[in-house]
């Protein structure tokens, strides 16, 4: 099954930069200021493209980010990246979602370099997102594009939506895992749960 992209779930235009632009003034005003005031006359052109930076996931392909691979020579157990800074946006409240990935797999015939998994969180968290949604990617992702024994992903997360609007909870940390092949079967399971969390 070939993952749903923004194509083709969305067939209206992209806004041009002016009208992305435009909306951020409606915004200001709506908050109750004024875009023309001296402190706020460049923010609207410096959020749009603070946009193109947090959501610049939607532009970057996961196929294209796992597609160098090398041969597994002799080595065939647990490959473990922890601790990959996360920051995204919730899709609720367009609040930050800040936290760590921790990736994992078990090699089949190939590998990849440990950059590329860092590389891979990100381009799913630069998206509009649920932290479960999230999770469920980049396992995903990997274990289409690598065909590995067995992944794991476990995201721990903060939400603003959380801390800073509703119930003003704070300390607060979700989360998520995905477990699929060997991971999801002991005594992978409890290993490679206790090493992420280490």
């Amino acid at each position: 099954m070939q993952p749903v992209t923004l194509q083709d779930t969305f067939d209206e235009a992209r806004p041009s930069r002016a009208e992305a632009e435009a909306a951020v003034c409606t915004l200001i005003r709506w908050a109750g200021d004024s875009p023309a005031r001296e402190g706020l006359r460049d923010t609207p052109a410096r959020v749009v493209r603070a946009y193109e930076e947090w959501f610049g996931g939607y532009a970057r392909s996961p196929a294209k980010i796992l597609g160098r691979r090398f041969e597994r020579t002799g080595y065939d157990d647990l490959v473990l990246l922890r601790d990959i800074p996360l920051h995204s946006v919730c899709e609720h409240h367009m609040a930050p979602i800040t936290g760590v990935a921790h990736v994992a797999y078990l090699p089949g015939e190939q590998v990849v370099g440990l950059s590329k998994l860092a590389r891979l969180v990100d381009a799913y968290a630069r998206r509009l997102q649920i932290q479960e949604r999230l999770t469920v990617e980049i396992a995903e992702a990997l274990q289409r594009e690598l065909q590995p024994r067995g992944v794991a992903v476990v995201i721990r997360a903060s939400h603003g939506c959380m801390t800073t609007r509703g119930v003003n909870v704070h300390g607060s940390v979700m989360i998520t895992r995905r477990l699929l092949g060997a991971f999801d079967r002991e005594p992978w399971r409890s290993d490679i749960l206790a090493a992420m969390a280490g």
